[in-house]
């Protein structure tokens, strides 16, 4: 079952929608989905639902509701230019927040994956917020302003080595700062996990996911309330 629901800030009330998609059999646990810089579209949305197949209630929360209620920008110009200025105006604190209504909304175990600017909010979780058992972050851009704050709760990266928004130096830096934290580098650009992106691959996509189940699962035990 699927539906759009309506989550709080526990800092300011600010109200805020998700796609919300529930697993059609057992349950596996909950899992955050955090958008690109393009919003909650509709490839957003079907990977909301493949992760409900896989047995996840997922939750995508629109984290640019402040900026442009309800953005699903295009991939032009115009939707790159729109994206960037909504994700420059979120502040990480202000991302945190609403990211911890979701992790509250949701049945411990509770799990965070993350695309391009999301990916960047996966770092952040796994960093700041109890309640996340692991998370997996997918070429988070901009994960250079949160290198110093350590991730407490597993996480995997996943970067393109032809990515041209994430140098080399990036990912580097990176394995530098963190040499136990598993980043993974595959043959492809940005955006490579998307069907409806052109740096997709197909082969680097299929493995980039099991990695991330197969993180979910090794951490399936961990409840919200653990220390």
């Amino acid at each position: 079952m699927e539906a759009t629901v309506r989550l709080a800030s526990p800092a300011d009330g600010f109200g805020f929608d998700a796609f919300h998609v529930t697993p059609p059999e057992a349950r596996r646990g909950g899992l955050v989905l955090v958008h690109e810089i393009f919003g909650v579209t509709d490839p957003i949305r079907d990977l909301a639902r493949d992760f409900a197949a896989d047995g996840y209630e997922v939750l995508a929360p629109a984290l640019f509701d402040r900026q442009v209620r309800g953005l699903a920008a295009g991939y032009d110009a115009e939707g790159i230019a729109l994206g960037r200025a909504c994700s420059e105006a979120a502040p990480w604190d202000e991302v945190e927040a609403d990211l911890r209504a979701c992790v509250t909304a949701l049945e411990s175990p509770v799990f965070v994956v993350g695309y391009c600017w999301g990916g960047t909010a996966a770092w952040l979780a796994a960093a700041r917020i109890e309640g996340v058992a692991a998370a997996s972050s997918y070429y988070g851009r901009r994960i250079p302003e949160l290198i110093d704050e350590t991730p407490m709760r597993p996480l995997i990266c996943h970067f393109g080595r032809t990515d041209p928004t994430i140098p080399p130096e990036t990912v580097q830096a990176v394995r530098d700062r963190y040499p136990d934290l598993p980043v993974h580098v595959y043959e492809a650009g940005h955006g490579f996990a998307s069907d409806r992106r052109p740096d997709h691959v197909a082969d680097a996509a299929r493995l980039a996911r099991l990695r991330t189940l197969q993180l979910f699962h090794r951490n399936a035990g961990l409840r919200s309330d653990d220390p």
